[in-house]
C-alpha cells in the first residue's frame, strides 16, 4: 500500500478492501464492492465461488493470508471456529491499522476477546453482523449492527454503506453480535409463534395460505413487533410517558384477543403455550403491568 493512502489518514475510497467467504450472504455483499476505487481482493475455499467476482474485476487470492494486505477485510464464514481460524491467519500477516470486520453471527464474547488480543498489534476487530438476507444484500439494503472502536468505525462505515442502507453503531467490539442475537431471537420466536397460530387456524378450518397472505399484508402496514420497540429501557412506564396510553390500549386489545384465541384452542384441542406466555407477560413487557389497589402487580 502506498504512503499516500496510509491506514487511518484517508478513510475513504482509496482504501484497499478484502472479502473472505463468498456464500449466499457474502457473495452479493462482495459484489457490491467490486467497483471500489481502492480495489477488492476476494477469497473462498471454493474456486467457483470466486469466479463471478473475478469476472467483475475483483482480484482473486490464493489463500486467506493473501488478503491480509487489504485495509478493511470482511469475513463471512459459517461459524465461530471458522472465524477464529480466519482471523488468526489474517492477523499473522496483517500490519498495524488493518481492520477485520466479522459479519458472521458468532459467540457473544468472541469479538471482544479477539479485539483485546489484537489491539496491542494495532489490528482492529469489528463485529458487524447483518440483517435482511441475500436479497437485501444484492439491493444494498441490509442493516448492519457494528461493534467497533472509533477509528475502525470511521473506516468501515463508508465501506458498509455500499451494501447496507442502515449502518448502526451498537457500541464497542462485541456489541454488534449482542444486538444481532437479540434481533434474531425475536425473528425465531416469531417463527415459533407463527407455527402455533397455523396450528390453531388449521384446527379451526382456516386456509393457511390465505392466513399467510393476511399476516404479510397487515405486518407491512403495522410494522409487526418492531412497532412497539420505541423505548429507551424496559422499566414500567409512568402515566405521563408518551407511550403509556397507547400501550395500555394495546394491552387491552392483546389480552382480549389472546383470551379468545386460547378459548378457541380449548375448543379445538390445540395447545397454545406461547399464547399463554404472551397473556401472562405482555402487560409487564410493554411497561404497563396490571396493579392492585396497593399499587403492586
Amino acid at each position: 500500500m502506498s504512503e499516500e493512502h496510509s491506514r487511518g489518514e484517508q478513510p475513504g475510497a482509496d482504501l484497499e478492501l478484502g472479502y473472505i467467504g463468498l456464500g449466499n450472504q457474502g457473495a452479493p455483499m462482495a459484489k457490491r464492492l467490486v467497483d471500489w476505487p481502492g480495489g477488492l481482493t476476494v477469497f473462498d475455499v471454493r474456486t467457483e465461488a470466486m469466479t463471478p467476482l473475478a469476472e467483475l474485476g475483483a482480484k482473486v487470492a490464493d489463500s486467506v493470508a493473501d488478503v491480509a494486505g487489504a485495509d478493511v477485510i470482511s469475513v463471512t464464514v459459517l461459524n465461530d471456529a471458522q472465524v477464529r481460524d480466519v482471523v488468526g491467519e489474517l492477523a499473522a500477516h496483517a500490519t498495524p491499522g488493518t481492520v477485520i470486520a466479522i459479519h458472521s453471527t458468532i459467540e457473544p464474547g468472541t469479538a471482544a476477546e479477539l479485539a483485546e488480543q489484537l489491539r496491542p498489534r494495532g489490528i482492529h476487530i469489528v463485529d458487524a453482523p447483518v440483517s435482511g438476507g441475500a436479497g437485501a444484500a444484492e439491493k444494498g439494503e441490509l442493516a448492519v449492527m457494528v461493534g467497533a472502536d472509533d477509528e475502525a468505525y470511521d473506516l468501515v462505515k463508508p465501506v458498509f454503506k455500499q451494501w447496507a442502507s442502515m449502518v448502526v453503531r451498537a457500541g464497542e467490539p462485541g456489541a454488534g453480535t449482542r444486538m444481532k442475537l437479540a434481533r434474531n431471537m425475536l425473528t425465531f420466536i416469531g417463527f415459533a409463534a407463527a407455527c402455533e397460530a397455523q396450528r390453531l387456524a388449521e384446527a379451526s378450518g382456516i386456509d393457511l395460505q390465505k392466513l399467510g397472505r393476511v399476516v404479510r399484508h397487515s405486518d407491512t402496514q403495522s410494522g409487526g413487533p418492531g412497532a412497539i420497540m420505541a423505548r429507551d429501557d424496559t422499566k414500567p412506564l409512568p402515566p405521563g410517558h408518551f407511550l403509556y396510553d397507547m400501550f395500555v390500549h394495546t394491552r387491552g386489545l392483546a389480552e382480549k384477543d389472546l383470551r379468545l384465541a386460547l378459548a378457541l384452542g380449548d375448543a379445538t384441542g390445540v395447545e397454545l403455550p406461547l399464547a399463554e406466555i404472551a397473556l401472562r407477560d405482555l402487560a409487564a413487557g410493554l411497561g404497563v403491568p396490571h396493579t392492585t389497589s396497593t399499587g403492586k402487580e
